[in-house]
């Protein structure tokens, strides 16, 4: 879905003959030249019914292990159709590193016959405008600098979740003047319901006041309206609210925000814990601040919440609301954008 639509482009400004299926099979057929087939990776049994001669995949390494593996195996075992010419079947595959994954497995502990990696560090591109690569320092948490810039495998799950923040560093005493936008991002738990209030100066986000222990989302609302009056609201929610029911079984959660007067800024689906993650270190690095003693429990957490023994955010400490409903906001309006590393193999068949 997001392939075809560039695909397109060129072929028309090249006029060059093509035709598009989108459904069933998702098919772009280009006159003389042969097809292109869209396959989602999202639910692997799907990947049936088509033979091709070369096969590029994109992003593999964003799958969980398992799902990464999956894919990989029924796409080699679709890369079969024979080529009239004497070259050999191929699959690439383009992907960020994302820790000791699939494609460290695969590419770097095992090295398996055939397979081979070709590094694209950021500045090793020609075409980069100047100043590209110290705007990318400046933003990066470093330890996502040899992973993201150099395109090294390296651990991202390490010690603390977020290494970007500093009570020091990170400190300021902003706090939202009268009748100012706010946006608020918000996590749902019976109980527990969480919520990190920014502003936004100098195009940069500023923490200046958090609630906890809200009951549930109609409570929520009320602590909102009575602390922030006169304020336009923005929420930025768990995304999961919009199928999760609070009080009354007939209404959402977002659609409980909506009809309060809030704006509500939704997705389809949370981000990826990791893409989520990132996002507030890259943050952090970049300016985020937080007005540390309107914040106190966020600032625990940030300091404080680990990684479990399955490299995931531990949630057991209940070091976990609060950030997860900072993170809602940051990785919507500033998320990380990942330079690309291009690891690729040429298999015969």
């Amino acid at each position: 879905m997001i392939a075809w639509p560039r695909f397109e482009e060129i072929l028309t400004g090249t006029d060059i003959p093509y035709r598009l299926t989108k459904s069933p099979h998702n098919v772009l057929e280009i006159e003389g030249h042969g097809r292109i087939i869209f396959r989602s990776m999202d639910t692997p049994t799907r990947i049936i019914g088509y033979e091709v001669g070369d096969s590029d995949v994109d992003e593999l390494d964003t799958l969980k292990y398992a799902d990464a593996a999956e894919c990989w195996r029924r796409i080699l075992s679709r890369n079969r159709q024979k080529k009239t010419n004497a070259d050999s079947n191929t699959v690439g595959v383009a992907t960020t590193p994302e820790g000791f994954k699939f494609v460290h497995e695969a590419w770097e502990a095992k090295k398996l016959p055939g397979y081979e990696i070709i590094r694209a560090p950021s500045y090793s591109n020609p075409h980069l405008p100047d100043g590209y690569l110290d705007s990318l320092r400046d933003i990066y948490p470093p330890n996502l600098l040899e992973a993201y810039i150099e395109g090294l495998f390296v651990n991202l799950t390490s010690g603390t979740v977020y290494i970007g923040f500093d009570r020091h560093i990170n400190d300021t005493d902003i706090v939202e003047e009268k009748g100012e936008p706010l946006f608020i991002g918000m996590d749902f738990n019976v109980g527990e319901m969480s919520a990190v209030i920014h502003v936004k100066r100098d195009k940069k986000p500023v923490a200046v006041a958090e609630i906890t222990k809200g009951y549930d989302t109609p409570d929520m609302i009320n602590i909102i309206k009575d602390r922030f009056p006169g304020h336009g609201i923005c929420v930025y929610p768990d995304n999961s609210g919009d199928s999760r029911k609070s009080v009354d079984a007939s209404k959402t959660d977002i659609s409980l925000l909506k009809k309060a007067g809030f704006t509500v800024m939704t997705k389809r689906k949370n981000p990826a814990v990791r893409d989520r993650i990132n996002s507030m270190n890259a943050a952090f690095n970049n300016g985020y601040l937080v007005n540390v003693d309107r914040c106190p429990v966020y600032v625990k957490c940030l300091e404080q919440q680990a990684y479990d023994n399955n490299s995931q955010p531990d949630k057991k400490q209940g070091l976990d609301h609060l950030p997860d409903a900072g993170g809602y906001f940051i990785s919507h309006d500033f998320p990380l954008i990942k330079p690309l590393i291009t690891t690729g193999i040429k298999m015969a068949f």
